[in-house]
């Protein structure tokens, strides 16, 4: 059984809602990802951040077959990551 860091656990949580794709300063969030409102804040005043995830945890979960790329003929660093069964299967086992 692999153990994972709380931030390894919340990228892939997020790639499990979608596919990852490269932002400015090595940062992985999803594809024309905006800042969105709470759905029960009535008046829309408290933004929501962007979630995103670092290239590190992003190799860290690479490596155990959690998150795959996409498109195997582009350059790595900008290629988009999904996740993998693999890592669907950890989260339903463990989250």
């Amino acid at each position: 059984m692999i153990e994972l860091t709380p931030s390894q656990i919340a990228a892939l949580k997020l790639a499990r809602d979608g596919d990852l794709y490269p932002q400015p300063a090595n940062k992985w969030t999803h594809q024309n990802a905006t800042v969105t409102y709470a759905k029960t804040d009535r008046w829309k005043e408290r933004p929501q951040k962007v979630k995103s995830v670092t290239a590190k945890t992003l190799g860290e979960l690479k490596e155990p077959g959690f998150l795959e790329r996409r498109h195997l003929d582009d350059d790595g660093s900008k290629d988009v990551y999904g996740i993998t069964m693999a890592g669907k299967m950890w989260l339903l086992k463990n989250k």
